[in-house]
């Protein structure tokens, strides 16, 4: 699966620390994070992380666009709802993609570690089937493409 790990400043200690008590299951999945974070995740833990820019300045949409062509299939995003954030649209546009495309999205540790264990017990499945969904539409566009490729080269 392909799980998104993003935290506010103030929570980046926290997320590392999630993130080092499920290092074991985490290891088996490809993770993709704002920048600060995943480097203070990769620091704690040795995990390998893909990294984007910081979310302020454009991590968030770049994560979201993941969301958008279904390749993200989880979030965790450690948010601080005690502090003002001039991205805060930014942020409400990720929750929101993550409603649309039925991305299961975690804010805090409680729901991060249920969301976990779900997937740790095999109860997510369902993302599977979906991608397996995507995957055939995306056949069927690429030999579309193909056939329309051939069409135009006979020319």
């Amino acid at each position: 699966m392909n799980i998104a790990m993003i935290a506010h400043d103030s929570k980046k200690r926290e997320m590392a620390n999630f993130t080092y008590a499920y290092k074991q299951f985490l290891e088996g999945h490809s993770l993709f994070s704002t920048r600060t974070t995943g480097q203070q995740i990769k620091e704690k833990t040795k995990l390998n992380i893909k990294c984007f820019q910081s979310g302020p300045l454009g991590g968030f949409q770049e994560i979201g666009a993941l969301v958008g062509r279904n390749e993200i299939d989880m979030i965790i995003f450690f948010r601080d709802p005690l502090t003002a954030k001039p991205h805060e649209p930014d942020v409400n546009e990720l929750q929101r993609l993550s409603d649309v495309y039925k991305i299961p999205m975690a804010t805090n540790m409680g729901t991060a570690e249920i969301l976990v264990k779900s997937l740790e017990n095999g109860n997510m499945e369902w993302r599977n089937i979906v991608n397996e969904d995507r995957n055939r539409e995306l056949e069927k566009q690429e030999a579309l493409l193909r056939g329309i490729q051939l069409l135009m080269n006979g020319r």
